[in-house]
């Protein structure tokens, strides 16, 4: 009985030396995974998105984030006129542009 005992003891004294150094290493490891893995594409998605949207202009053809295609009546700082039919012009925010079109896009879809 005591020898059992006093070989616990002995088992749980004697711990791994540097268990603490590999997981703080483990951790930075598993950021800086997580950090080429989504933080920067999705940062540099952002930055795309941004700037297609500041470079839009009048009469670009576009696609919005629901689907819609029409063609850019007017901007605003924050909104967007799309003439999508005729006599029917429909009102964004911006940031819901998803895609600029190539020019005569709309004509060949018909």
């Amino acid at each position: 009985m005591f020898i059992a005992s006093a070989h616990a003891q002995t088992a749980a004294e004697s711990a791994p030396a540097g268990g603490e150094l590999f997981q703080i290493i483990f951790l930075v490891g598993l950021f800086v995974l997580f950090y080429f893995i989504a933080i920067r594409p999705q940062r540099k998605r952002q930055k795309e998105h941004s700037a297609m949207v500041a470079a839009l202009g009048k009469g670009d053809e576009v696609v919005t984030s629901s689907g819609i295609l029409g063609k850019i009546v007017s901007l605003d700082d924050s909104y967007v006129v799309l003439n999508v039919s005729e006599k029917v012009e429909l009102k964004f925010q911006r940031v819901h542009i998803h895609a600029v079109l190539p020019k005569g896009t709309l004509k060949s879809i018909g």
